[in-house]
């Protein structure tokens, strides 16, 4: 009988060419930075803590990074010479991530909550909407008042406009006036900021 050759599954991808030598990688990653030898320029101006700062022909600082076991990372490609930093591109990724968390956390966002009144709200209504906004503006979000106006209730805007400023009166301890009662449309609204807690 004849011997049928043995299946030895899928060839292995060659690896080899993948990774640059020294094992530094050669892809670029989604944050869009070049390293090591996607680095097009001549020379550049290698800052960092574990290198002389300065400008270097490009073949000098791939050595350089290479040395230390670590990446060329072009962090300013605009600049002339463009500037490279010599850091495991794993860290730098992560320092930047970090970095985006932080001014995430502390760029603020404005909140903003609406409250709809009638021309001629009742005062259980109102006193109810008014529970609300103070609430609102001690969680430190900004209300958005306005009294909305169907057809020929729009003969009743002053009514409207004594409304908004007695609501406005009525939270004075909680938020300030930001923007005082104008119409626009059928709307009349009224803007209240909160006040910062002592």
């Amino acid at each position: 009988m004849e011997k049928k050759p043995s299946w030895t599954g899928p060839k292995k991808p060659n690896n080899e060419n993948n990774q640059a030598k020294g094992g530094r990688r050669n892809d670029k990653e989604k944050d869009g930075h070049a390293i090591n030898e996607q680095i097009t320029a001549k020379e550049v101006r290698l800052v960092g803590d574990n290198v002389e700062q300065g400008v270097y022909p490009i073949a000098e600082a791939m050595r350089i990074a290479d040395e230390q076991g670590l990446d060329l990372i072009e962090i300013s490609p605009n600049a002339a010479p463009p500037v490279c930093r010599v850091l495991d591109y794993q860290k730098f990724l992560y320092q930047q991530r970090k970095r985006l968390k932080e001014q995430k956390a502390k760029s603020v966002k404005v909140v903003v909550k609406e409250i709809r009144f009638g021309p001629q709200t009742d005062d259980h209504d109102y006193n109810f909407k008014l529970k609300h906004a103070m609430e609102f503006l001690k969680e430190g979000a900004k209300v958005k008042a306005y009294v909305f106006f169907r057809g020929r209730s729009i003969l009743f805007k002053e009514q409207g406009e004594v409304l908004l400023l007695r609501f406005a009166n009525d939270l004075e301890e909680y938020g300030k006036v930001e923007q005082m009662p104008i119409l626009e449309g059928k709307r009349m609204t009224i803007l209240l900021t909160p006040k910062k807690s002592k």
